[in-house]
């Protein structure tokens, strides 16, 4: 068994907590923007491939003294790097966190590569060409207090990055988020869902994936763990394979998605075929005071602008008034649900929430607000 780190978005730490034991992870810990857990190397591949909320995994290699750069730098050449690295492979290395010494990350990185690359230079005579776009290994330093966590990340990419959305609007959700948001709602595929502001396609394809059981890391071209010394191609071809398996191929109901927008609902259906469930959803061009319910009930959710990336919030107030006088008057049966970053434009809505969930899109704090709609 090893011990793993999951990063995630800010708020949403429980829930890649919950997502992470259904996946089969032990000893799962919360922590600030990350998940402690453990597993053995089966478990690394299939939460890499499978996981809809979380950024990356790392695997922690060691845990070293830094309280300066001299030390920093010593600490690192105390690690044997022929276990995880040879000089034809490319490098990378990402540092957060602080302290007194040690309080600028490119600096901080930039030591811990020199440390690697000047240790390859004595074992080696020759050493690793750096890559920061798409290393071999990439390894990350986090430093905290005196002490820095060297952990290689097996994701390489986010793993936000499924791999389906080339295509993007304007201020895209991000898929972990949306993925964290469906399973906020409660969601089942039993009933209808629909995205009235739906953008680029991001929240209906993700209910759209997790109805149909399917991976979100199959259309990703590579996981960094693929290039590592000890990767098993036979285990990660059993998983992958099983992963297919498992798909469904039908669900209960349909997937709406609409948007005024023409060009970006066009960007929203490529991205629906790029992963293969342009059948399960429909997207259609539509202003939002034409919006009707496509069932009986369900569950609306969306995203509006809210004066931080797109519009002031002066512009958006007739948007938030629209928004709950269309839930009022046409979705009776359905729950409702609006992720925003404004407060004063919440007041707009003019309806009476039944839940308010805290938490962040990228660096905003919002809130998930929910209307029962009787």
């Amino acid at each position: 068994m090893a011990n793993y780190f999951a990063t995630v978005a800010r708020g949403l730490e429980t829930i890649a907590a919950q997502e992470l034991k259904g996946l089969g992870a032990t000893n799962v810990v919360p922590d600030f923007t990350g998940v402690h857990f453990e597993g053995d190397k089966k478990l690394l591949y299939k939460i890499n491939l499978w996981a809809r909320t979380i950024f990356r995994v790392l695997v922690p290699i060691a845990e070293i003294k830094s309280y300066n750069a001299e030390q920093l730098y010593r600490s690192v050449q105390k690690i044997d790097w022929s276990q995880y690295l040879h000089p034809k492979m490319t490098l990378a290395v990402n540092c957060t966190g602080k302290n007194k010494q040690l309080n600028h990350s490119h600096f901080t990185a930039l030591q811990i590569k020199n440390s690697i690359v000047d240790w390859q230079y004595k074992e080696y005579g020759r050493r690793s060409n750096i890559d920061v776009e798409n290393p071999d290994l990439l390894i990350t330093g986090h430093i905290h207090n005196n002490k820095c966590t060297i952990s290689l990340d097996s994701s390489g990419s986010s793993l936000h990055r499924r791999g389906y959305r080339p295509a993007m609007g304007f201020a895209p959700l991000k898929e972990t988020l949306a993925a964290a948001l469906i399973t906020m709602t409660e969601w089942t595929p039993d009933l209808a869902f629909f995205d009235p502001l739906c953008g680029s396609g991001t929240l209906p394809i993700e209910s759209a994936l997790k109805a149909l059981n399917i991976a979100p890391g199959l259309y990703r071209n590579k996981f960094g763990f693929e290039s590592w010394l000890d990767f098993d191609l036979l285990l990660w071809e059993e998983i992958v394979t099983e992963a297919k398996e498992q798909q469904l191929w039908t669900i209960p109901t349909k997937i709406w998605g609409s948007d005024r927008n023409s060009e970006i609902i066009e960007q929203a259906k490529i991205n629906s075929k790029n992963c293969g469930v342009e059948e399960r959803v429909l997207f259609t061009t539509q202003e939002l005071c034409n919006v009707t319910a496509p069932a009986d009930r369900g569950v609306i959710i969306c995203n509006p602008p809210y004066g931080k990336r797109l519009g002031t919030e002066t512009e958006l107030v007739a948007l938030y008034q629209l928004l709950g006088d269309i839930f009022k008057q046409r979705f009776t049966g359905w729950t409702a649900y609006i992720l925003t970053g404004s407060s004063a434009l919440t007041k707009k809505v003019g309806l009476r929430t039944s839940q308010r969930i805290k938490l962040y899109n990228g660096t905003i704090p919002c809130t998930l607000l929910k209307y029962e709609l009787y």
